[in-house]
């Protein structure tokens, strides 16, 4: 059974998407999805997305890393299945659509910008220190759709994300779902730099999408920067976040950024 897909990348973070409202695609197989995402053997990327029928909403997201888990949300993927959804008739330029994480608003803006009203950000902690070896770690948390940790480092560029990521992204505090780890610094008055390390991918990506809500979020919260944000991520895209500052964190957030179409292709599950 062959089936169509779509290459696309949001700033730089790639995925698989495929139209699955005839509900053709053996969505429990985590195998197959591994698969599909590996570079070289597969078409690769960093995450294969299902467009799915929704009773609720226009249509349903499903959204699986690499490693053929399913997680509850991507930013960067859902601007990039928003622009999808649009194009092949499965949702209007303004739009509703179900995921894991809860129901995320879109609306396809001018070229290839999209933007997002994100989930209610939850599960704050601001100023608080991790456990380290021989160490405590000032770290800060949010769940912007899935959960990350944002760690505010002055030298971003020579990072060793990788090494932070993971001993991070494994700590017992964050088991057993884990967590993804943002390093950021701040580059202006309503400006950032991003470097993430994502669950799942096991790796640093070029871009997270709730990565920079959640960086957004936590500096903005901080009084590091001003809202709205503008956040520059290892591809060099810049994105930019909004939101209302509330008593108990943030409401009406958005995400605004590229979704880029790369190719199209059939695959035979």
């Amino acid at each position: 059974m062959t089936t169509p897909f779509w290459k696309m990348h949001g700033a730089g973070n790639d995925f698989v998407l495929i139209d699955d409202r005839e509900r053709r695609f053996p969505d429990t197989d985590n195998a197959l999805v591994h698969e599909i995402a590996r570079p070289k053997y597969g078409i690769g990327c960093e995450g294969v997305i299902l467009i799915q029928p929704s009773d609720t909403a226009d249509f349903r997201m499903r959204f699986y890393n690499p490693d053929g888990g399913e997680v509850e949300m991507c930013g960067n993927g859902a601007r990039c299945v928003a622009r999808l959804a649009h194009e092949i008739g499965a949702a209007p330029r303004k739009m509703a659509f179900d995921t894991v994480a809860g129901v995320i608003h879109a609306e396809v803006l001018k070229h290839d910008q999209i933007q997002l009203t994100m989930t209610e950000p939850k599960d704050w902690t601001l100023n608080g220190e991790l456990d380290m070896e021989e160490q405590k770690l000032p770290y800060h948390f949010v769940n912007s759709g899935v959960p990350h940790v944002v760690l505010v480092v002055e030298d971003l560029a020579h990072a060793d994300v990788a090494t932070i990521g993971a001993a991070i992204r494994y700590h017992s505090k964050f088991q057993p779902a884990g967590t993804n780890v943002n390093l950021i610094e701040i580059t202006g008055p309503d400006s950032l730099a991003i470097r993430t390390y994502e669950r799942g991918v096991e790796a640093e990506t070029l871009a997270c999408g709730t990565g920079m809500v959640a960086a957004g979020l936590v500096a903005g919260s901080l009084g590091l920067v001003s809202i709205p944000v503008k956040i520059t991520c290892a591809s060099g895209d810049i994105l930019q976040i909004n939101y209302e500052a509330t008593d108990h964190g943030a409401t009406n957030v958005t995400l605004t950024g590229p979704a880029v179409h790369v190719f199209k292709g059939e695959i035979d599950l």
